[in-house]
């Protein structure tokens, strides 16, 4: 349990003796071992989200033999060429898999079950819930549902674009009339005061675990006021719909952390919300929730303080929603790193000591691997000294935290040896855009001249997360190099009550429209946690290789690009979807799959469109499926890969 630097509390005391105990127990406890039973029956593949499955039928040696099994239109594309108002962006769907059916959440919150073995549309569940307007931040922007059962009924959850929970028969898609108000909960009701709906959704799938049903929130990043909706998390119970239990990520009066919020900044500081994947860890009854940004993202004077929960891991307990133990990434927050992806669940073996791990990946490029029973890092984190704001009213932390192991898996910070050199021209140009703000290592805060942070919002590692393989130790983790130019503003005084706001946040772009920085763009990192380092970093993507290639400079060689998806590791391959059709030399659509031993690709699976959602795999009638989201010219929809008979 730690304090904002790092210093151990005690909530409810575990005496040294037991919390070892517990962690040498994993010698013969079950450890997590991925998606079961041949099925995917948790949004990551179980709840400790390892995005793993031991399946091995589709291997190195058949992958080019492997094609189009079927393919599902959402029923999204419909309602969008009726209403244009309607249209949506990526198709970022992550299904789950039970008993041969397929369940998904679209982009504009229909739920829908398929036949997972030939696609065919069973039931389809419109809340309409479309018809309140696009949400907050990214619009219809959706990731997945969760499932319950007891062995004699079963249900799926969903929490909609604008703000409802609703629980479905797994078997029919009706609404369970004995949940809440015939079969829905209206989550704007019992948080702790009112607001504008529009500023308040739920993207990510709720967690199930036992006979309760766990809710987080995506509030909007673009606040005009410093009272903003409160981002706290809640459990309902699974049969009912009453609520469980609440979790406030902003302390109230009382509650521990409360002191970390100055000048009453916590009776109106909102958002600090869980918007990605929560994870959970069924053994120990706890739930792993990984904390966004306070209000607003940029500028805190507002909120003097380091301002727990905010950028934090917290493990809660599943039944009561008590604080275990937490960690904070990021004191004060000024540059939107709040944590992106699930926290990462498996044991290992670390220095010859059986451990429980939790592994959180964060936007600015760290891994912090903690033991997952106490909390307690696996590998020292120091408190190091970080730049400090110059903004009038700003009081940033002296220092933040950095772990000593992993190493970083993406670059931090910007210096002139950081530019793009393929030429002595390119450099020139990059180096006169650098001059233009202030730049320097990790953490530079927000400035009104304005300021390029690497890595910026998104990444780093993003909400698709890392993969975990349970039997080698390795996660592996995809991310972005996506330098961001953030400029603080006077806002207008009549529309906001803020001193500063985002005025120039925009990507950093390079001379003659190339980036700014070496390469590579975008890359996979595989992480031994047994050692606490790196086995292999590959680029992931062709990056503006074409472009380059074009403009007279010998072949560069792969350099990393947007966009891919969120990885799925089985026996022996890690999949990911990637297209870069554009930057390709040649090639389209595809799902790669590599060595996960080497990070060499082996083949690239042709799709029909742009893979867009995480990929899932799982095995019906003797035979693997590799099922992923897909986007574009033939609408949204998922498409379905196998063997041949």
């Amino acid at each position: 349990m730690h304090l904002p630097r790092g210093k151990t509390s005690v909530k409810t005391f575990l005496p040294f003796c037991l919390a070892l105990s517990l962690t040498l127990a994993v010698e013969t406890a079950a450890a997590q071992q991925g998606a079961s039973n041949g099925e995917w029956p948790a949004y990551n593949g179980d709840l400790g989200s390892t995005q793993y499955s031991a399946l091995g039928q589709i291997d190195s040696g058949n992958l080019d033999r492997v094609g189009v099994a079927w393919q599902w239109s959402s029923p999204d594309n419909a309602l969008a060429a009726e209403d244009e108002r309607l249209s949506t962006g990526a198709f970022k769907g992550t299904p789950i898999m039970a008993d041969g059916v397929l369940y998904v959440r679209t982009s504009l919150s229909l739920v829908v079950a398929v036949d997972a073995a030939t696609g065919e549309e069973l039931w389809s569940f419109d809340p309409k819930s479309y018809e309140a307007g696009r949400p907050t931040n990214l619009a219809f922007n959706t990731r997945g549902v969760a499932r319950w059962s007891d062995g004699q009924e079963a249900k799926i959850f969903v929490a909609t674009g604008d703000a409802h929970l609703w629980a479905l028969d797994a078997d029919t898609g009706e609404p369970d009339p004995g949940f809440g108000g015939g079969g829905r909960i209206d989550l704007l009701e019992g948080l702790r005061r009112s607001f504008d709906r529009r500023t308040y959704q739920v993207m990510s799938p709720p967690l199930v675990i036992d006979d309760v049903v766990i809710v987080g929130s995506s509030v909007s990043d673009g606040p005009r006021n410093m009272t903003a909706p409160p981002g706290d998390v809640r459990a309902f119970d699974v049969r009912t719909g009453r609520q469980r239990w609440i979790f406030h990520t902003v302390p109230q009066v009382g509650e521990f952390g409360y002191e970390t919020w100055e000048n009453g900044s916590a009776e109106y500081t909102g958002n600090t919300n869980v918007w990605t994947v929560m994870s959970a860890d069924p053994e120990l009854g706890y739930v792993y929730l990984p904390i966004g940004t306070p209000t607003n993202d940029w500028y805190g004077g507002h909120r003097v303080g380091d301002n727990l929960f905010g950028e934090s891991l917290v493990a809660v307990e599943a039944a009561t929603g008590e604080r275990v133990w937490h960690f904070q990434m990021v004191h004060h927050g000024l540059w939107d790193y709040d944590l992106p992806a699930a926290p990462t669940l498996l044991d290992a073996v670390v220095d010859g000591v059986p451990r429980r791990l939790v592994v959180q990946v964060t936007k600015q490029g760290f891994a912090f691997v903690f033991d997952r029973v106490t909390g307690e890092p696996i590998w020292p984190i120091v408190e190091l000294p970080v730049p400090q704001s110059t903004a009038p009213g700003e009081t940033t932390s002296p220092t933040q935290p950095f772990p000593t192991r992993p190493p970083a898996f993406e670059r931090q910070g910007i210096t002139m040896d950081d530019l793009i050199d393929f030429t002595p021209e390119l450099r020139a140009e990059a180096a006169q855009t650098l001059a233009e703000v202030d730049y320097s290592g990790l953490y530079s805060p927000p400035s009104l001249k304005g300021v390029f942070a690497l890595p910026g919002w998104f990444g780093g590692a993003n909400w698709h997360g890392a993969a975990a393989d349970p039997q080698t130790g390795l996660i592996y983790v995809p991310s972005h190099t996506s330098p961001i130019m953030i400029q603080l503003v006077e806002p207008n005084p009549d529309r906001s009550d803020f001193r500063y706001v985002r005025g120039g946040g925009r990507a950093a772009t390079g001379p003659q429209r190339l980036p700014l920085v070496k390469p590579p763009y975008a890359r996979l990192t595989a992480i031994d946690l047994k050692t606490g380092e790196h086995a292999w970093q590959v680029p992931l993507g062709d990056g503006p290789r074409r472009r380059l290639i074009e403009m007279g400079v010998p072949d560069p060689g792969p350099l990393g690009s947007l966009p891919y998806t969120g990885p799925l590791l089985t026996e022996t391959l890690l999949f990911i979807g990637h297209d870069g059709a554009r930057n390709r030399t040649e090639g389209g659509p595809a799902l790669l799959a590599l060595d996960k031993a080497t990070g060499r690709t082996i083949d690239e699976i042709e799709l029909p469109s742009r893979p867009t959602g995480t990929p899932i795999t799982y095995m019906l009638g003797g035979r693997q499926y590799l099922v992923v989201a897909v986007s574009g010219g033939q609408g949204a929809g998922l498409v379905a890969l196998r063997l041949p008979d």
